[in-house]
């Protein structure tokens, strides 16, 4: 069933918040709000789990070969001397030896096919000698091996009743292939989010039509769009909104009857021509974040009914940054997802910056390098522009720089959020 969205999901009582704080809000506040449904494998990948999956049953659920090579039991075998055993049977995958294993004999057997009661040992083919007597085949084992040797223990990787993966966990290949070796066929996950998205602005203009004095094509959509796809959810292009209030209004309160999210890129602000904030503090609740972070400081999180709205700086650095930094992790939350913290990766700094403004946090684009000795360090763009988006194509991730900081020297550390921890490429 569908959650219903808090009254006060964003609510916060600081006109200006720092990034931790902002983020802890986030965290304690933003539920699920989207239904689920059962999904074949095939279907699930990057999709949000609903349902820990248990295993029903040991994996593998038989002891068997690791190897192709001979089956005995440890007990007829002289580890210092090594043994010649009579070969009574043979055993292959999909095709057990049902019938028992007189004692002293090995049973030739292949990789994958589970081990006959009563042995539990394997020796490889290639370290063996055959020959026939008596019209019969034995196997000369030699000595030093272990009990146990070149065996796979039935659930030895997961065993019945552990928790194979955990609700809120978002699936990759790996997962569905662990799923599948439990048997399971269909999995319980999480619809997409529907998001709407609407850029803004009367300068604003779609790629491919002519662009007259004072307009700007719109970089913004296209690269939302890839975000939130990467994010999980669902994302539905709506158009430019103009810098007109009535319009305004009725596109957001017609989006938010139809959307999970309604996301906006430019009028974040309170200038005259932006309409965004104003709007949604008629139609719903604002809380107008300004977060002490550089590039975005004007984010704005607010509601309207149970659609959530995220309103996005206009500038295309600031548009990427704040996306990765608190509106993929809403949206994967929202989704079901448990709550996304990208690691930072502590890298010595190929670059210098004699002063920095403290009281806010800033996240500048980064790359990696190597120095003379091979050794990985951070890089930086020259640039900080927030309309530069040649640093976010260059880049390989951001370089977070804490409040505090005055200054960075080369050789200092400085923590690396690569990309690829928001489910960017690097190539």
């Amino acid at each position: 069933m569908t959650r219903k969205l808090r009254d006060d999901c964003f609510l916060h009582d600081s006109d200006r918040l720092t990034h931790a704080e902002a983020i802890a809000i986030l965290r304690e506040r933003v539920t699920p709000i989207v239904g689920t449904e059962e999904l074949a494998l095939d279907e699930t990948p990057d999709r949000m789990l609903a349902e820990d999956v248990i295993a029903p049953r040991n994996i593998p659920a038989h002891t068997n070969a690791a190897v192709d090579g001979y089956a005995f039991a440890f007990a007829d075998y002289d580890d210092r001397n090594g043994s010649a055993l009579k070969v009574t049977a043979r055993a292959a995958a999909g095709h057990a030896v049902t019938d028992p294993i007189e004692r002293g004999s090995a049973v030739r057997i292949f990789t994958g096919a589970a081990m006959p009661e009563g042995t539990d040992s394997v020796i490889m083919q290639e370290d063996t000698g055959t020959e026939t007597r008596n019209g019969e085949i034995w196997v000369a084992i030699p000595g030093g091996l272990k009990p146990g040797a070149n065996c796979r223990l039935a659930g030895e990787d997961v065993k019945e009743g552990d928790v194979m993966l955990r609700a809120g966990h978002r699936l990759r290949p790996q997962d569905t292939a662990s799923a599948a070796a439990a048997g399971k066929g269909t999995l319980a996950c999480y619809k997409r989010p529907r998001v709407g998205v609407y850029s803004t602005g009367d300068e604003v203009i779609r790629p491919g039509a002519k662009l007259e004095p004072g307009q700007v094509y719109d970089a913004n959509a296209p690269m939302l769009t890839g975000l939130i796809e990467a994010a999980g959810a669902e994302c539905i292009d709506l158009g430019v909104l103009p810098d007109e209030m009535d319009a305004v209004l009725e596109s957001l309160e017609r989006a938010a009857e139809e959307y999970d999210v309604v996301l906006t890129s430019g009028g974040a602000s309170r200038g005259d021509e932006d309409h965004v904030v104003s709007a949604i503090e008629k139609l719903g609740a604002l809380r107008m974040w300004q977060i002490a972070i550089k590039p975005g400081r004007p984010m704005a999180f607010g509601q309207i009914g149970n659609c959530v709205h995220l309103g996005l700086p206009g500038n295309p650095v600031a548009v990427f940054v704040c996306f990765l930094l608190y509106v993929q992790p809403v949206l994967v939350r929202l989704g079901g997802g448990a709550w996304p913290e990208p690691a930072r990766f502590p890298l010595k700094a190929a670059f210098s910056v004699p002063k920095k403004k403290t009281g806010r946090r800033e996240f500048w684009r980064g790359y990696l390098t190597s120095d003379d000795g091979g050794t990985l360090r951070a890089g930086k763009f020259a640039r900080d522009g927030s309309g530069l988006i040649t640093g976010l194509r260059e880049a390989d991730g951001l370089i977070e720089v804490g409040e505090d900081v005055t200054e960075i020297q080369e050789g200092d550390e400085v923590a690396f959020i690569p990309f690829t921890e928001f489910g960017i490429r690097r190539f």
